[in-house]
């Protein structure tokens, strides 16, 4: 009887724990479906939501709990010793530029015509309508004649030479490369849409393996603008990074690859450089970062971390606004958490917002952002310290507290450094105009046509930086590099070009 009892025993402990193995496994599929559902609706968010981070003050009273008044009560921050705000008076534009080439028409009445010494004219009203006229293409023919000396008939005829071209033995003239390289970068036209329009709206028979040669030609000609521009960023000594991926032609066997845009960002001239690598290696950050010293702003992504490891005299500086995006993508898991941290990190923004529009230099900056930028820093760490272990590690929040803390240090490197921004938006915004353009062109024909493109995208990006017209720009250095050294092309950088053009006109 004692055995059978101790072998009952024995097959309860046995199924008490399978039973809590079960119940182990139970909560693990559990806390993964829940996981999955959250990445779900996350990715579903991303395709087809808003993709706008903003929150009103509806979003922030559900996610805190809160009013209103109360939330903009949550921090008491210190008044900046500024003078009162003036009311800059908006003037009202015209509808239409009085710059504009004009035409006038007069109309008057028949009576007068039939009669004019019958009437004086005692004034006038103008209407005014814009109008436009299609696109001209016309044919440009250089007439070169030839001439023989009448007093040494021995003499071999003279006649003058050409102006340099772009192309020899072409007919694409600078305006006509100008207008395709506008439509493709600036307007995001295709190839093969421009080849339809010329054909059809123009009777004109261009073929888009010819205009793809011609920017190949053109992008060879830019390249020592382009890398004037690189050298004067490798010396810079601070720089934002980012990287957005475009799929490319794959030479062998057909297919697609991708390949990446790696931009590079001064924030205080708006200077901004392109670069077309079919990888996201650390090493491909050493085309321009090679013997460049000092600080680096950029995401979490390893290969920067990694770069700056093997590579003394950069330090790597964070970008809040990627904290804020992983922290608002998880509000739904952690409404109460996501709003308060949302909030915090608003006020960080308040102050940038201020300070810019104080147009405030390095030291103010470094002693605002030290008095009252501090304290909500020291807040929001506090917070996400007490908060990770109330999360899952792979839950978007717990994902989120582990970006912010991971990178800790660099996101408090611009409180100390006036000349910093607190976000590499700056970065971000260059990226766009590659973003809106592979929607309609989708692909990069081949890895070569990725490196002329970087080139063609770094000048149109900083003519726009600038306010240079990039038709008038680039119009006049296409005419001009024919005839110039290599030694005259840092002349031709964006900035250098404004420059000299208010020289001539003043």
């Amino acid at each position: 009887m004692q055995a059978l009892i101790e072998e009952l025993r024995k097959q309860n402990t046995v199924q008490q724990e399978a039973i809590a193995d079960l119940l182990k496994q139970l909560q693990a599929l559990e806390t993964e479906n829940k996981l999955l559902k959250q990445q779900k609706e996350f990715l579903l968010h991303r395709m087809f939501g808003r993709a706008s981070e903003k929150l009103d003050s509806r979003q922030m009273e559900l996610l805190l709990g809160l009013k209103p008044a109360e939330i903009a009560d949550e921090s008491k921050l210190i008044p900046l010793p500024v003078a009162p705000r003036r009311q800059a008076r908006r003037e009202r534009k015209p509808r239409i530029p009085e710059n504009l080439p004009t035409e006038d028409i007069v109309i008057d009445p028949e009576e007068v015509k039939a009669a004019p010494q019958a009437y004086r004219l005692i004034g006038e009203e103008i209407t005014q309508e814009l109008d436009v006229i299609p696109p001209k293409y016309f044919r440009r023919r250089y007439i070169r004649r030839k001439y023989a000396s009448k007093l040494e008939r021995e003499l071999a005829p003279i006649m003058a030479p050409l102006p340099p071209r772009l192309i020899e033995g072409g007919y694409a003239s600078a305006g006509l490369l100008t207008d395709i390289v506008l439509k493709k970068y600036v307007d995001h036209l295709p190839l093969y849409r421009q080849e339809q329009i010329l054909r059809t709206r123009h009777g004109i028979e261009l073929s888009r393996k010819t205009m793809s040669e011609w920017m190949r030609v053109v992008g060879d000609w830019l390249k020592p603008i382009y890398n004037h521009l690189r050298d004067e960023l490798r010396g810079s000594g601070y720089l934002q990074i980012d990287e957005t991926p475009v799929r490319y032609c794959l030479a062998e066997g057909g297919g697609s690859g991708q390949g990446y845009f790696w931009v590079y960002h001064h924030p205080p001239d708006q200077k901004v450089l392109f670069e077309w690598h079919t990888s996201r290696g650390a090493d491909c950050l050493e085309k321009t970062l090679k013997d460049f010293t000092g600080t680096v702003q950029c995401d979490g992504y390893a290969a920067y971390t990694s770069y700056a490891k093997n590579h003394e005299g950069i330090d790597l500086a964070g970008c809040w606004a990627h904290v804020r995006r992983k922290i608002y993508e998880a509000r739904e898991e952690a409404p109460v958490l996501a709003g308060w941290l949302l909030n915090q990190i608003g006020h960080l923004y308040r102050i940038e917002g201020e300070l810019r529009r104080m147009d405030a230099g390095p030291g103010l900056r470094e002693a605002v952002r030290s008095a009252q930028s501090g304290m909500i820093l020291e807040r929001i760490h506090g917070a996400l310290i007490l908060k990770r272990a109330a999360h899952l590690p792979r839950g978007q929040m717990g994902l989120a507290i582990a970006y912010a803390l991971g990178l800790w240090e660099q996101l408090l490197r611009f409180r100390n450094d006036g000349q910093l921004e607190i976000d590499n938006n700056g970065v971000e915004n260059a990226i766009r105009p590659t973003a809106v353009g592979k929607k309609n062109w989708l692909f990069i024909g081949h890895p070569e046509a990725g490196e002329r493109s970087a080139v063609l995208y770094t000048l149109l990006e900083n003519c726009k930086r600038l306010g240079i017209n990039p038709e008038e720009y680039l119009r006049d250095v296409l005419t001009r590099l024919p005839s110039m050294t290599n030694r005259q092309t840092h002349e031709l950088t964006p900035a250098n070009w404004m420059a000299g053009r208010k020289a001539e006109a003043a």
